[in-house]
């Protein structure tokens, strides 16, 4: 009975850290937000957020949706990838943690429980007050059809389609937005434990406005 019982703890601890490593996400609202001609008038950079303002998760499952989510049943997604290669990889920063976002369960899975925004950029107290960085991340075994530099340019391809959903996300939401080219490509890899194959390739802060 001891072991029993002893077993029984063990397996609904060992439960509940799986759990605790997996966010799952609302589902993201597909309708309304501004027109699409207003948001391209609206768009714009900014370097400046709300730092004592946090992103809801409604809202970050919509942002994260209009960046690379899934819209149509086989799988296809908002931002478009040659050969349907799929290589982007999107690392969200947020005060909690970091997390990969998984398209497929509209899910954070967590990576680790640091809170790496300011790292992950030279400017780092404007990404220390975005409410959510995003990383941008390219698994080149998926672009197997390309060789040498093609893989850069495809996956800089993929990534600036993506980086520009967002961008008109935040313009209809009323957010602050920019692409940062100064990235730590340093220590990136190791923060968000990465295999060789994978490559950072831009981050982007993403929040309220001050």
């Amino acid at each position: 009975m001891k072991k029993l019982i002893l077993a029984c703890i063990f397996f609904l601890s060992l439960s509940g850290s799986v759990w605790a490593e997996t966010i799952f996400l609302p589902a993201p609202v597909k309708e309304g937000g501004m027109p699409l001609m207003q948001a391209l008038n609206e768009r714009h950079v900014s370097r400046q957020f709300n730092p004592e303002k946090k992103m809801d998760y409604q809202t970050l499952s919509n942002l994260l949706w209009a960046a690379f989510g899934e819209n149509r049943p086989d799988g296809r997604r908002t931002a478009p990838t040659a050969r349907n290669a799929q290589d982007t990889m999107i690392y969200v920063a947020l005060p909690e943690g970091v997390y990969l976002y998984n398209a497929q369960k509209n899910a954070l899975e967590e990576v680790s429980k640091e809170d790496i925004r300011a790292k992950t950029g030279k400017q780092s107290e404007m990404l220390a007050d975005a409410s959510v960085v995003l990383i941008y991340v390219s698994d080149y075994d998926k672009l197997d059809f390309a060789k040498g530099e093609k893989k850069l340019f495809y996956s800089a391809l993929h990534t600036g389609s993506i980086y520009q959903n967002v961008d008109l996300f935040a313009a209809s939401e009323g957010l602050n937005t920019v692409m940062l080219g100064m990235v730590n490509y340093e220590e990136l890899p190791t923060l968000l434990k990465l295999p060789e194959n994978q490559k950072v390739l831009i981050v982007q802060p993403v929040g309220y406005k001050p």
